[in-house]
């Protein structure tokens, strides 16, 4: 069995007409929690039972801010500055699985954090993006 490399985990957010790559990402990931709701009754003393509660998830991607903007720029990759002109909305998004038979997941969410590190000197101009889910996480493309 092989592993499946980080690399080919992309994220992607939906520009209306096409899925754009977050650029230049040096990571990114998916966090999924499903809240549990116990209880306890006189119809089994003693005994905890648990039942499946909220259901939420949580992407989060680092990159390098590139120029989307020029002649010369990636313009259908999503850096810092195409993300912040989404800032606030819900966005829908895709993320490669790597799998060879889902190949990959989708869902809708709510780009609720963005900081950009702007540092001086020779260092490159990076970024952190939090999307936080809305609804489920499908593997059929929702736009189609």
């Amino acid at each position: 069995m092989a592993g499946i490399k980080g690399e080919n985990l992309i994220l992607y957010v939906y520009d209306d007409t096409i899925y754009r790559p977050i650029a230049c990402l040096t990571s990114n990931s998916l966090s999924e929690t499903q809240e549990i709701i116990e209880s306890q009754t006189k119809c089994n003393p003693g005994m905890v039972i648990k039942t499946p509660g909220t259901y939420s998830y949580e992407l989060s991607a680092d990159g390098e801010y590139i120029d989307t903007t020029s002649a010369t720029g990636e313009i259908t990759k999503a850096s810092h500055d195409y993300l912040h002109s989404i800032f606030g909305t819900l966005v829908t998004w895709k993320l490669s699985t790597g799998l060879t038979d889902t190949a990959f997941y989708y869902g809708t969410a709510l780009l609720n954090d963005l900081t950009g590190d702007f540092a001086s000197g020779n260092d490159l101009a990076t970024f952190s993006a939090s999307l936080s889910g809305s609804g489920a996480i499908v593997t059929v493309d929702p736009t189609i």
